[in-house]
C-alpha cells in the first residue's frame, strides 16, 4: 500500500537463514523494445505486435480483468498515457483519489472532487474502477479523527485568567487600572467608564472614535504585561459591543508583533483569537482603526488546556470512532454506487513479523506520521474490520467486497490472515475475495509464491493480485541501472507469478492482476536515492522484456 506520489511507503526487512521479508505501505502506441519481437504464431517466446495485456488474459480464457494503479495527476495531462492504460486494462485502481486523507477535510467535510475527475477519466475511456480503499491505518485524516476523541474531554473547573484588570472595575472616572489609553496621531476620541456592565460588576470601558487615525494605533488601549509558556496556543477572550458594525483590533505585542481584527455588530458578544504567542511576557492592547463607540469588558486570556480534563471513556471513544468509520464507508461506497463495482474495504489489517492483527500493541505509530496514520483496532478492538464490512454491505449490497495485505508470500501473515477472514466472515461479514499485493523482488522464493496462491484459493474466495511489482534494486543503490540479465530475471519473475496464479488458483475464483504503476519512474519504489524499474513499461512507456513475458504466461508458453 502506498502513499502520496503513488503510495505511502514503509518497508520492513526481516532477513533470518536466507529468507527475506520484503513488506511495503504503502499507499498512443508505443515502440517493442528490449527482447520484444513479432509473433511467428509459433511457441518461441515472441509474441505479436497487436498483442495487449488484456485481451491476451481474455482469449487465453486466464482471468477476466488486468489492470493498473494511476493516478489523477498522469490520467488528466498525458494523453498517451492515458491511451495506453486504456489498451492495455479494463480496469484500475486509484493511487491514492478515494482514500480516507485525500477525500476527508479537517472539518470532517468529504471532498469527492479530484476522485470524481479521475473516475470521469476512467469511465469515458472505458475502464472499470476498482475502489481502494475504505478502511486502512494509513493515509487516514488523524487530524480530524484524534480530534473526535480529544473533543470527547471534559475539563473540570475554571481556567484561570492570565489578563489582569480585564474586568475594568478598579480605577475612578476614565481611568482604568492597569490599562492606558492613548488617543494621538490624527485620531479622535475618547475613553469612558459606563455602567452598562458585561460581567455582573458595576464598569466597562467605552471607545468612542470619533475619526480614526491614519495608524490603527494612534487610538489605543494597552493592558498590563503577563507571564505565558512561550510557543504555546492561548485562548483570548473579549466581551464587546458596539453601536454599528465596526472593526477592533487585537494586538499581543511586547517585542513581538501580533493581531487579530475582530469585525463588531451591535450589541453584546463574545470574541475569541486563539493565538501561538511567541514571548514570556506580552502585553494585550486594543486598536481603534474606525469610526464607532465601542463598549469593552470581561478581557481573559486562558491556557485551554489548564485545570483537571477528565478523558472520555473508551465506550465513549468507541461510539465517536465507530460513527466516523460508518459515515466514510457509507458515504463514499453510496457516492460511487453502480458506478465502482468492487472495493477494498479493508486493508493491511495484520502486523509485520508476527501476523497479529495490527494495534498499538505491536505497532507505534512514527513521530512524522501522527497526522496521517490511525489504528482504527485501537479503538474499535477486532471487530474494526467486521464494522467496515458491514457498513459497505449496507451501502452497496451488489458490490464485490475484499480484504487486501501484502506479504501473503510468507505463512506467518498468509495463515494469520486466512484465519482473520474465517472469523470475520463467522461474525457475518460479506467478504467476496481477498487480494494479495505481490510487491515482491527477484529473490522471492517461487516456491512461496505458488504456496500463497494455493492457500488463498483453498477459501473459496475470489483471489486477486492487487498490487504486483518487482523490485530490481536490491540493494538500494543510488546509481543502480538495470542490465539485460536483471531485466530478463524480472521478466521470468513476472511471468511466473502469471502462470503459477493460473495455475493454483481455479478459473472461477480469478478476479485478475492489477500491476501499481504503469511506467517505472511513477512506481512508489522509484526515488532520486533509490531508482528501481519494477513495472512493465519504461518511462517513455516502451514495453520491457516483463511485458514480453507477462503476455506469454498468459499464453502458457
Amino acid at each position: 500500500m502506498k502513499n502520496n506520489i503513488i503510495k505511502y511507503i514503509n518497508i520492513i526487512c526481516f532477513i533470518a537463514v536466507g529468507m527475506v521479508i520484503y513488506s511495503c505501505k504503502k499507499d498512443p502506441s508505443s515502440k517493442n523494445q528490449g527482447n520484444v519481437v513479432t509473433d511467428t504464431g509459433k511457441t518461441t517466446g515472441t509474441i505479436s505486435d497487436t498483442a495487449t495485456l488484456r485481451g491476451s488474459a481474455v482469449t487465453s480464457n486466464a482471468f477476466p480483468n488486468f489492470g493498473f494503479a494511476v493516478l489523477y495527476g498522469t490520467m488528466s495531462t498525458n494523453a498517451a498515457y492515458v491511451a495506453t492504460v486504456k489498451r492495455e486494462a479494463n480496469y484500475v485502481t486509484f493511487g491514492n483519489e478515494l482514500k480516507n486523507g485525500s477525500i476527508v477535510q479537517n472539518d470532517g467535510s468529504f471532498n469527492y472532487t479530484t476522485a470524481d475527475a479521475l473516475y470521469t477519466i476512467c469511465a469515458n475511456n472505458g475502464l472499470q474502477v476498482f475502489g481502494h480503499n475504505l478502511c486502512w491505518y494509513s493515509q487516514q485524516n488523524a487530524t480530524y479523527l484524534n480530534g473526535l476523541i480529544s473533543g470527547l474531554n471534559k475539563q473540570v473547573g475554571t481556567p484561570t485568567n492570565l489578563m489582569q484588570y480585564g474586568d475594568f472595575e478598579g480605577g475612578s472616572g476614565s481611568d482604568f487600572t492597569g490599562w492606558t489609553n492613548i488617543v494621538g496621531g490624527t485620531a479622535v476620541g475618547s475613553f469612558a467608564a459606563v455602567t452598562d456592565d458585561n460581567d455582573g460588576g458595576s464598569r466597562a470601558m467605552q471607545a468612542t472614535v470619533t475619526t480614526p487615525g491614519a495608524n490603527a494605533y494612534d487610538m489605543q488601549s494597552i493592558g498590563t504585561a503577563f507571564t505565558v509558556t512561550p510557543n504555546k496556543t492561548y485562548k483570548v477572550t473579549a466581551s464587546i459591543k458596539s453601536a454599528a458594525a465596526g472593526t477592533v483590533r487585537l494586538v499581543m505585542q511586547n517585542t513581538v508583533y501580533q493581531q487579530d481584527d475582530l469585525t463588531t455588530t451591535p450589541g453584546w458578544a463574545t470574541y475569541t483569537w486563539n493565538v501561538t504567542i511567541t514571548e514570556a511576557s506580552p502585553i494585550l492592547r486594543f486598536n481603534f482603526p474606525a469610526a464607532g463607540v465601542y463598549v469593552i469588558d470581561n478581557v481573559t486570556v486562558t491556557d485551554p488546556n489548564s485545570g483537571t480534563i477528565i478523558p472520555p471513556t473508551p465506550a465513549q471513544v468507541a461510539t465517536v470512532i465507530d460513527t466516523a468509520l460508518h459515515k466514510f464507508v457509507t458515504t463514499t461506497v453510496t457516492h460511487y454506487k453502480g458506478k465502482v463495482k468492487a472495493w477494498d474495504v479493508v486493508n493491511e489489517p495484520m502486523s509485520d513479523g508476527t501476523g497479529a492483527l495490527r494495534d498499538a500493541s505491536n505497532y507505534t505509530i512514527p513521530a512524522a506520521n501522527v497526522g496521517n496514520q490511525f489504528l482504527w483496532s485501537q479503538y474499535l478492538g477486532r471487530n474494526y474490520a467486521l464494522k467496515a464490512f458491514l457498513y459497505a454491505k449496507a451501502a452497496d449490497p451488489n458490490a464485490l467486497l475484499f480484504i487486501n495485505e501484502y506479504n501473503l508470500e510468507y505463512n506467518f501473515k498468509l495463515d494469520s490472515l486466512i484465519a482473520y477472514v474465517g472469523q470475520l466472515q463467522a461474525q457475518g461479514a460479506k467478504i467476496d475475495g481477498i487480494g494479495t499485493q505481490m510487491h515482491i523482488n527477484l529473490q522471492t522464493s517461487q516456491a512461496s509464491i505458488d504456496n500463497a496462491f494455493i492457500k488463498l484459493a483453498r477459501t473459496g474466495l475470489l483471489v486477486r493480485v492487487s498490487e504486483l511489482d518487482i523490485a530490481v534494486n536490491s540493494s538500494k543503490s543510488p546509481t543502480f541501472v538495470p542490465d539485460a540479465n536483471t531485466l530478463a530475471s524480472q521478466a521470468a519473475m513476472y511471468k511466473y507469478v502469471v502462470q503459477s496464479y493460473i495455475k493454483n488458483v481455479p478459473a472461477a475464483q480469478r478476479f485478475g492482476i492489477t500491476v501499481w504503476g504503469v511506467t517505472d519512474n511513477e512506481s512508489w519504489l522509484n526515488s532520486p536515492s533509490a531508482p528501481d524499474f519494477p513495472l512493465l513499461f519504461d518511462k517513455n512507456m516502451g514495453k520491457k522484456p516483463a511485458y514480453t513475458s507477462f503476455i506469454l504466461g498468459l499464453k502458457g508458453l
